[in-house]
């Protein structure tokens, strides 16, 4: 059976999406034992630790963004090849970064479900490159697509800053290109990486944009609990992005028959 026969399988995605919906779940593995019901607490302390180190690399990850953007914008013809090879290098630094730290409760600690699904959204990306199967083509997107480009922008300047225990915006305009919150955060990359497959649609590779979308929207539906607590509604705000783009790249083709019918 080859590949593209088991792609249009009926129940080819479902079974990919059930098969992340599983990965998501992994129980985080720690060096000192927890109460399962405490799980959201590892994962948050994970996170609180894992990027600590990094604040001076955040201006790397903005301006190599930058960087293949304008590649995809000048040189479309070898653009889309740097940029697939840019998100899966990306989400493996994720998978080695983010996923893990030394936390003060819980000793070292892996976040399991994201570890394994940056690992493999890294290596898939990485094929896409390798096959060279991805056209950036940013300038014949339909017009409505560009409104998301506002959903893009906030979470590649990330105005996060923590007062105490609470979240609050910081719009210190610097941030566009120095916030240490972006790059190393797979909630705020994945967005942004995101409205460049959707621009670029429908000349990207269906598996890897509809893998991509649809574990986005896992972690955006998970993270919607950020908006019952009160010192974390701003965390809430951040993370539309990464549950509008994923609905908007899963929903594309529906899309652009409604708003862009003439295109």
């Amino acid at each position: 059976m080859n590949k593209t026969r088991l792609t249009s399988r009926k129940w080819f995605y479902p079974l990919i999406y059930g098969l992340l919906v599983i990965v998501s779940f992994l129980p985080p593995i720690t060096e000192v034992p927890y109460d399962p019901r405490n799980t959201q607490d590892v994962i948050m302390s994970i996170l609180a630790a894992s990027t600590a180190g990094y604040p001076a690399w955040g201006w790397v990850f903005h301006v190599a963004t930058l960087g293949i953007v304008a590649l995809a914008a000048f040189r479309p013809h070898v653009g889309g090849r740097v940029l697939a090879a840019y998100i899966g290098v990306n989400y493996l630094v994720i998978a080695a970064v983010q996923s893990n730290a030394v936390t003060e409760a819980y000793g070292f600690a892996v976040q399991t479900g994201l570890l394994v699904a940056t690992l493999l959204l890294g290596l898939l990306w990485l094929w896409v490159a390798w096959r060279n199967r991805l056209r950036a083509s940013l300038d014949r997107a339909p017009a409505w697509r560009w409104a998301l480009l506002p959903l893009a922008l906030l979470v590649f300047w990330s105005p996060v800053a923590i007062a105490g225990d609470k979240v609050v915006p910081d719009f210190n305009p610097l941030l566009l290109l120095t916030s240490p919150d972006y790059g190393l955060a797979y909630c705020f990359v994945t967005p942004v990486f995101l409205f460049l497959l959707i621009l670029s649609y429908p000349k990207v590779p269906r598996f890897a944009f509809r893998v991509t979308a649809f574990n986005g929207l896992i972690y955006g539906l998970l993270n919607l609990t950020h908006w019952f607590n009160p010192d974390t509604v701003w965390m809430g705000v951040m993370h539309i992005p990464l549950l509008v783009m994923p609905l908007a790249a899963l929903f594309l083709p529906r899309l652009d028959d409604a708003l862009a019918p003439d295109r």
